[in-house]
């Protein structure tokens, strides 16, 4: 059960740093660029988008899918957050400075990155046949393929 909630954690942590260096780079290589500071966000979604992708593909083989979605969630959840809260007072903003819209776009942007990530992930699994519910019917008709056929005398 720890190595679970490690991974979760480490998964949480990592999507972190990644918004914190995409906002250090916009901080200190593009000040007052808005339209390098948006390509900078867009990399840091797609980059976002891409853990996660490799992840659902990764865990999506040996878990559950409710598991699987349980585990990602939690972990897009922390980072979400960490993201939205803490992430702008790292580089000296307000978390509330941009108002709401802002606010809410970066909760609906992150979330259709993460959300986008794990479904391109897990759908590529599941289209290969290599998902965990794959895998158990597989192992289950292997196994009714392999007993002797019962003769039914009369």
């Amino acid at each position: 059960m720890r190595e679970r909630w490690q991974a979760v954690g480490v998964l949480a942590a990592a999507l972190f740093v990644v918004n914190v260096v995409a906002r250090l780079v916009i901080k200190f290589g593009f000040p007052d660029d808005d339209t390098a500071a948006s390509r900078v966000s867009l990399a840091m979604f797609l980059a976002i988008g891409l853990i996660l992708a490799v992840l659902a593909f990764h865990w999506g083989s040996d878990r559950p899918l409710s598991r699987l979605a349980g585990d990602l969630a939690a972990a897009v959840g922390v980072a979400l957050a960490l993201t939205v809260f803490v992430g702008p007072l790292l580089v000296g903003e307000n978390p509330f400075g941009g108002g709401a819209g802002l606010f809410f776009a970066q909760i609906w942007l992150y979330l259709a990155a993460t959300g986008a990530g794990v479904l391109v992930g897990y759908l590529t699994l599941t289209a290969l046949g290599r998902d965990h519910r794959s895998q158990q019917l597989k192992r289950f008709a292997e196994q009714k393929a392999a007993k002797p056929r019962k003769v039914v005398r009369r």
